[in-house]
Formats: structure tokens, C-alpha cells, sequence
């Protein structure tokens, strides 16, 4: 395959994602059961449906182009998009400890987290994609960290997080589409 056909096919996927996607004008709003009908509100209604603790939840994807993927979000639902910097600190490092957990549980230390920005997001309701590691997939662009606490929150962008050998990790920000760095 050429490499302008690769890069004509993920231009047109990049353009898919974005018409479907965008999740700016989101009316999700948890006191209006009507505005959760939505397909943007999905994640939204299952948020409500937990109780009230543990503070962070699972779901297995239920894409079937991704079989092997979990989301991990934050039981606590608002009105409109639900975005990472609107957590307090506390409540970050809590999402990204509970995830990063999980992940181990599922893939030992191959794992991965992502989390799409805005611009490709097709929930409202704030969520992390929890997944095997793409071990091409590294990049130079990151900062490597020691905790969770460390974990920037990015407001509109997406970022995407995986372990180093030496027991850090490495965060990647300034990027859109994140979650293509997990194994599908």
C-alpha cells in the first residue's frame, strides 16, 4: 500500500471521527431524563446507574472493533461535557490510580491508558480507554513522571499514558486521537 493511500485513509477516517464526533454542543443534562436520550449521553446513563461508591467505575467497551478494551470513569456525572481539569486533584489522582489498577490487572505491565480530546470524543460523559500498549507507538513528545499526581489535566486535548521499565511513566499530551495506542 502507498504511502499516500495510507495517509488518504487515515485523512478520510480522521474526517469521519470528527463528523460524528465533537462533543462541544452537548446537552446532557442529568436533571432532564429526556436529554440523556441522546447517543452523546451513553456513558452519561451508565454513570447513574452505579452507586454512589467506589467513586470510579469499569465498562467493557462495547465497540466490537475493540474487543480487548475497558473504559474507567468517574461515577460523578454533570451537566454538559464532563471534562478532566473539572476534577480536583484528588479526584484525578483517584480516576487515573483506580484505571492504572485495573489496567495492571488485565495486562500486566504492557498496559496502556488513553483519553481522547474533544474534538473526537463521542461521549459527554468524561471516560479513560484502558488497553494493551502499542509498543510502536512511542513517541517523543512526553514528560515522565513518578506518580499520578503528576498527570497534567489538559483541557480539550487528549493524552495518553504507559509505563517504563524503570517504574515511571511517560504522559503524552498535545494530541487528539489517543486511544489508537492501544491494541484494538
Amino acid at each position: 500500500m502507498s504511502a499516500m493511500f495510507r495517509l488518504g485513509a487515515v485523512s478520510l477516517f480522521l474526517l469521519s471521527m470528527a463528523a460524528r464526533a465533537d462533543v462541544a454542543g452537548c446537552a446532557c443534562d442529568p436533571a432532564d431524563s429526556a436529554s440523556l436520550e441522546a447517543r452523546e449521553c451513553g456513558l452519561t446513563r451508565e454513570a447513574l446507574k452505579q452507586p454512589e461508591a467506589p467513586a470510579v467505575f469499569f465498562l467493557k467497551d462495547i465497540n466490537p472493533r475493540k474487543p480487548n478494551r475497558w473504559l474507567a470513569l468517574p461515577r460523578q456525572v454533570t451537566k454538559g461535557v464532563y471534562r478532566l481539569p473539572e476534577l480536583t486533584p484528588k479526584e484525578r489522582a483517584a480516576l487515573w490510580t483506580a484505571a492504572i489498577a485495573r489496567a495492571k490487572e488485565l495486562w500486566g505491565e504492557d498496559w496502556g491508558l488513553a483519553m481522547n480530546g474533544d474534538l473526537v470524543r463521542t461521549q459527554c460523559q468524561m471516560h479513560v480507554h484502558l488497553g494493551k500498549f502499542v509498543q510502536g507507538a512511542e513517541s517523543d513528545n512526553f514528560v515522565v513522571i513518578r506518580g499520578v499526581e503528576e498527570i497534567p489535566a489538559p483541557d480539550g486535548e487528549g493524552l495518553w499514558i504507559h509505563p517504563t521499565r524503570d517504574g515511571k511513566m511517560h504522559v503524552h499530551t498535545g494530541e487528539i486521537l489517543t486511544e489508537t495506542i492501544l491494541v484494538r
